[in-house]
């Protein structure tokens, strides 16, 4: 088909050629006027053909560079119908911005991958001790969480802790530490409470996401986990299996204890975590 005449005026193109010279296949042209996305200036009565203008050259250009970014169709709509150029830019940098924490996120894994074909042993059981943890008085956060949310779901979790520390000049008392449910290891989804220990607990907040935790005593065999949290799967391997083979597991949250993170360093080789798992002790060395 080529270009129609409309009402002897404005040239049309058929929906071919708008595809052709779009890279839109005509496929994803129908699929975005059915959504709203980007509508054909007329549709033949008789044929039912859909027909475009050239103006809306520009348009489909524009959104085939968002989706090959990787930016979805609802993300697309919202840059299309920004009331101005700076909310449309925002909408865009926004997409960015997450493009490059997935990018991240992706060379982490990739690396990790790596360093367990070269280094396929698990962590030495020698660095694994039992140790009795007080009650510690904290500030906390406690939320339902998914497991792929957990990155940056924890980088705001305990800016804001911080922040609240700070403003409210509490004392910390000990390094940062997370404790999971066993439904967020079996279900991928689950309660995760991220907590700063404080002298003393504070005073509640009435309608605030950061509030008083009293961090229950426990029983724990703890693993020091030494580099990125992308490794953290086989310091929890390696403890597991020591506490199923030496030790009595009891119910209860896994721990994490955050002696060197991101916060202090961006090198990920100097970064600290002590994994806990909780146990009933029966003697005071592994």
């Amino acid at each position: 088909m080529g270009r129609v005449q409309h009402s002897g005026v404005a040239l049309r193109l058929t929906i071919g050629d708008f595809s052709r010279m779009t890279h839109l296949s005509v496929k994803a042209l129908r699929h975005y006027h059915e959504i709203g996305l980007l509508a054909p200036v007329g549709i033949d009565a008789s044929s039912g053909y859909r027909q475009y203008d050239v103006e809306q050259v520009p348009v489909a250009q524009v959104i085939k560079r968002l989706r090959d970014l990787g930016m979805g169709l609802d993300d697309i709509a919202q840059v299309l119908r920004a009331p101005d150029v700076a909310a449309r830019n925002r909408a865009i940098v926004e997409h960015l911005q997450r493009m490059e924490s997935q990018l991240e996120q992706t060379r982490a894994t990739v690396m990790s991958l790596r360093r367990l074909l070269e280094m396929p042993d698990a962590p030495s059981p020698s660095k694994i001790e039992f140790r009795s943890i007080p009650a510690t008085a904290s500030v906390a956060i406690r939320e339902r969480v998914a497991v792929s949310d957990l990155g940056g779901w924890w980088v705001q979790a305990f800016e804001e802790l911080h922040s609240v520390v700070a403003r409210r000049r509490l004392e910390i008392a000990g390094p940062d530490g997370a404790l999971f449910s066993s439904a967020w290891f079996e279900d991928e989804i689950g309660d995760v409470v991220a907590f700063t220990p404080v002298g003393e607990l504070p005073e509640p907040g009435r309608g605030q996401r950061v509030q008083p935790h009293l961090v229950p005593a426990a029983e724990a065999a703890v693993l020091l986990h030494e580099g990125s949290l992308t490794d953290l799967d086989r310091s929890f391997a390696a403890l597991g299996g020591y506490v199923l083979e030496r030790a009595i597991a009891v119910e209860g949250p896994i721990r994490e204890y955050y002696l060197v993170t991101a916060f202090d360093t961006p090198d990920e080789a100097r970064h600290r975590t002590e994994v806990a798992w909780p146990i009933f002790q029966t003697s005071t060395r592994p």
